[in-house]
């Protein structure tokens, strides 16, 4: 086994924060994807994301965990490896780390070696492959699955299905040509930065009713599978339609799906699980049993990736 290599070094500014008071979720993402072309570079693939590049890695799958807030001014590294290479694909894992080295993220990813502007998968070179052994590592405990499944999966999401099921309409958009990387497929981190967004009118009268009693709250992400199934570009609609998939005392568990209106098909379809976060004593807050009855009157039966 190798060991894993830095591949990001930077901070925490005040407008990537939330009103949580923390580092908002499309912005640990973003800073995880420069990591990737970081990782990249260690694979002899420094060009990976320019736009003369041949060759890229395009994100299939992503698995999250949010371990430690960072809030504004915070210090983080992020130190990449492989744990696994396929003929044209590879699991990685990116470890993002507070300055003490206290865990912040993890982003477990498979990525696709493809060419750069068509997105076709093709082998890995042998170059790449002797430098993946260097780092191919074992993923920590902390990086593990916790609330979701990573099995494969049939994904189900359609605006058809999402119509059937009574989804509600939570995000609605378009994405610009500053939307889209070198090779005007839209930026990956675009789709947990607009969950993050719209979010709020999926549970905005739950968490009123929540705070009836004058306390500030809000919700926090703790984990996320997300699946990409085909990339926007400048000029195409998203249409976000979302439920809620289940209920623990401290668990609120969500399903997001990332449709194409135009077409009714999928962009993506993520998985979230989240917390009530009470915002001036920094902790999750648990459900009383009446609480927690009102969260499950408003599950979606059948809902799945």
């Amino acid at each position: 086994m190798g060991e894993m290599v830095e591949v990001w070094r930077g901070g925490v500014a005040t407008w990537e924060c939330d009103s949580m008071g923390h580092l908002n979720v499309g912005f640990y993402m973003a800073k995880a994807m420069e990591a990737l072309i970081g990782l990249a570079a260690e694979l002899g693939m420094p060009h990976a994301f320019a736009p003369r590049a041949e060759a890229t890695l395009i994100v299939r799958e992503q698995h999250i965990r949010f371990l430690r807030e960072a809030q504004v001014g915070a210090r983080l590294h992020i130190d990449a490896g492989v744990l696994a290479m396929g003929e044209d694909d590879a699991s990685v894992l990116l470890l993002m780390r507070h300055h003490d080295g206290e865990p912040a993220a993890s982003f477990r990813m498979r990525v696709v070696h493809a060419t750069a502007r068509e997105g076709r998968a093709f082998p890995w070179p042998h170059w790449a492959r002797a430098r993946a052994a260097a780092i191919t590592i074992e993923a920590p405990e902390r990086a593990a699955p916790r609330s979701v499944s990573l099995d494969p999966v049939a994904v189900a999401a359609s605006l058809p299905q999402a119509l059937e099921l009574g989804l509600q309409r939570i995000g609605f958009g378009g994405f610009r040509i500053g939307d889209c990387d070198a090779f005007g497929r839209m930026r990956t981190e675009l789709v947990i930065a607009r969950i993050s967004d719209s979010v709020a009118h999926l549970m905005a009268g739950l968490l009123e009713d929540l705070a009836a009693g004058g306390r500030k709250l809000g919700a926090v992400a703790l984990e996320y599978r997300l699946i990409y199934l085909d990339w926007p570009r400048a000029g195409d609609l998203y249409e976000l339609r979302s439920g809620f998939l289940g209920a623990e005392p401290r668990l609120r568990r969500m399903v997001h799906w990332f449709l194409d209106p135009a077409t009714g098909r999928p962009w993506a379809s993520a998985e979230a699980v989240a917390a009530v976060f009470d915002v001036e004593a920094r902790k999750t807050v648990a459900l009383t049993e009446t609480e927690l009855a009102a969260w499950a009157a408003v599950i979606t039966p059948g809902l799945t990736l």
